[in-house]
């Protein structure tokens, strides 16, 4: 197997590699009839995509989606309809510079995936990673936008929360700032102050982390399963599988640790039409099921290893040898994880959507009264 897929009913398989000439997704389970077209997929992808700013790499691709397979448009209807089969997209590679990494390619990169592909296959694409690029994720944020159709009841919203040591403020905290400065960051006055520390990091050819926090409002009671099929499971799966990602929390997270039952336990009180939880510590999931509130997960990802300063490292000959990776490269590669932490947040729950109403016939939750 190659683990080129994830989901169960809504499912994706992306393929392409950082300087292949195009990668792509096909998406299968999308139910049939759903209004799409390339335009609302576009929306997203150019959220992603590289050079809109200093704080990212500098790399030009226009990242412009074609549709393949499976819509269909006749006179009868009011533009292009999914067709229940499966849908394949496609992104062209335009910018790609593979000579960069010519110096580098019979060394192994400090904290890439050089060494771990090289020792799992015996071969490696050492120009910008192959599959291991966060390249493979503009095929991600593609298949997001198909898996947003599917619930439109939903909306998914992320925001940079803290980059390196600094955390935003969440007395400030507003979505509408989040695409109003380059860090996709719901604090207008934390971004201000990203900005200059960002700019010294880059300057001195380094990087640094981030974490993001999504949220989804507008998911019912009642997604989910016990006990290998928890929301918050293939939530942190989903996270996970993204590129430089390494810690995932629900909710309250790892504060939770510290906190007393009093404090951690989610209070209800009596409501109509559905009872009401008097905050969310449990980021609206409990037992592994969706309980109405928003749900909120958050994800860490690390500093990004291609930097200039040199670093020791060994040879495919297992020579010791010190490498600057040259090229184009994100000082903080959380930024462009915003739009791609709502797309994987998307499939996950278009996903457990396609799966609840399968087994109950149900969108959500039995409510009172029913």
């Amino acid at each position: 197997m190659s683990f080129n897929t994830f989901g169960h009913l809504f499912r994706f398989t992306t393929w392409g590699e950082s300087h292949g000439p195009a990668l792509g997704v096909v998406v299968d389970g999308c139910p049939p009839d759903l209004p799409i077209s390339a335009d609302v997929i576009q929306r997203d992808l150019d959220r992603r995509k590289p050079g809109q700013s200093r704080y990212t790499t500098q790399r030009r691709e226009a990242d412009e989606v074609k549709i393949l397979s499976g819509v269909f448009e006749d006179e009868r209807s009011d533009g292009l309809r999914t067709t229940g089969t499966s849908i394949s997209l496609m992104i062209e590679n335009t910018d790609q510079r593979s000579k960069d990494y010519s110096e580098i390619r019979d060394k192994f990169r400090p904290g890439h995936a050089d060494y771990t592909y090289f020792q799992k296959y015996g071969i490696r694409d050492y120009r910008g990673g192959g599959r291991s690029s966060a390249r493979e994720t503009a095929a991600r944020v593609a298949a997001g936008a198909i898996a947003k159709l599917v619930i439109p009841q939903v909306t998914i919203r992320a925001s940079l929360v803290q980059i390196g040591p600094h955390k935003i403020n969440y007395e400030n905290f507003d979505w509408d700032q989040v695409d109003q400065n380059p860090f996709f960051c719901a604090d207008p006055v934390a971004a201000e102050h990203w900005a200059d520390y960002l700019d010294a990091i880059r300057k001195a050819g380094s990087s640094v982390g981030a974490v993001i926090e999504v949220v989804a409002e507008g998911v019912p009671a009642g997604w989910g399963a016990p006990l290998y099929g928890k929301l918050d499971q293939d939530i942190a799966s989903a996270f996970m599988s993204i590129n430089a990602v390494k810690a995932v929390e629900i909710g309250a997270g790892f504060e939770s640790a510290e906190l007393t039952g009093e404090a951690n336990a989610d209070e209800m009180r009596s409501e109509k039409p559905l009872p009401k939880f008097l905050s969310n510590k449990a980021g609206g999931i409990l037992g592994g099921i969706s309980n109405g509130d928003p749900v909120v997960a958050r994800f860490a990802v690390k500093p990004t290893s291609s930097i200039l300063t040199p670093r020791q490292t060994v040879t495919t000959q297992n020579e010791d040898t010190d490498i600057i990776t040259k090229g184009r490269h994100d000082p903080c590669v959380g930024i462009r994880a915003v739009p791609i932490g709502e797309a994987m947040m998307a499939c996950v729950l278009a996903d457990h959507f396609l799966l609840h109403r399968g087994q109950t016939g149900r969108d959500g939750g039995i409510g009172f009264g029913e």
